[in-house]
């Protein structure tokens, strides 16, 4: 794959993924692991630019006052120190990118079957769900290398805690916390990060404003949602069958 084609795809990764309120990680994952970069580079690599794609996503969603500050309390509170933890936690390639395929699926799942929940039809949520489910996603989240948000959002969607912008704000806030956490943890470890490591940030914080800027206040995000699910479907694939 040219480098020109792939700081390309880098972008639009960032752009659409933070047009729906997510950091990337899991696109950025893919993308690299089909490009061939080396499973312990990917994972602080697709970390770190989720920082700089969720915050520019949170931003925007908070602005708009969808941020649900006790629900993003209750989930961070176990996340944190388990995505601290699964940093830590270094995994075979070929398991890695197994579990990469499976978890690649979840925002395939949301972005296909989960419709916006109307605000009528919104639940109270529960503290115990809402601390447990924090911390499995965030263990997840360090140990592969992603923020969490694509398991979180239909989680919180089938639950009819939140609606989707509010889903935004929430997974936006949730993938920043935890990619910070993941990150300390494999710091513990020793951290090694691709050359090009600030060429991928400009590309993918460039790409995440812009998204995060049209998603929440401009876009229909349905036609964003299945170009996403399209994509990461076939990303899915090969990880899973192929020897990617």
């Amino acid at each position: 794959m040219p480098v020109e084609l792939f700081y390309g795809i880098l972008f639009f990764v960032a752009f659409f993924y933070a047009a729906v309120g997510h950091g990337g990680a899991s696109g950025y994952l893919a993308l690299m692991a089909l490009y061939g970069v080396a499973p312990e580079e990917m994972k602080p690599t697709a970390l770190m630019l989720n920082l700089f794609v969720s915050l520019t996503s949170f931003i925007q969603y908070y602005r708009g006052g969808y941020f649900l500050k006790k629900l993003f309390i209750l989930i961070a509170a176990a996340s944190v120190p388990l995505a601290f933890i699964g940093g830590m936690i270094t995994v075979e390639e070929n398991m890695y990118k197994r579990i990469l395929g499976i978890l690649l699926l979840f925002p395939v799942l949301r972005f296909f079957f989960f419709r916006n929940v109307e605000d009528s039809a919104l639940k109270d949520h529960n503290l115990v769900i809402a601390v447990f489910t924090g911390g499995i996603i965030g263990f997840l989240s360090g140990m592969i290398g992603i923020g969490g948000g694509i398991i979180l959002s239909p989680v919180l969607l089938l639950l009819q805690w939140t609606n989707q912008k509010q889903t935004a704000a929430i997974s936006a806030a949730f993938i920043f916390v935890n990619s910070l956490a993941g990150l300390g943890g494999m710091l513990t470890q020793g951290i090694s990060f691709t050359g090009n490591m600030l060429m991928y940030i400009a590309v993918a914080f460039t790409g995440g404003l812009l998204g995060a800027y049209f998603g929440a206040k401009r876009f229909n995000q349905n036609v964003l949602k299945y170009i996403l699910a399209v994509v990461l479907l076939m990303a899915s694939y090969k990880l899973l069958f192929t020897k990617a």
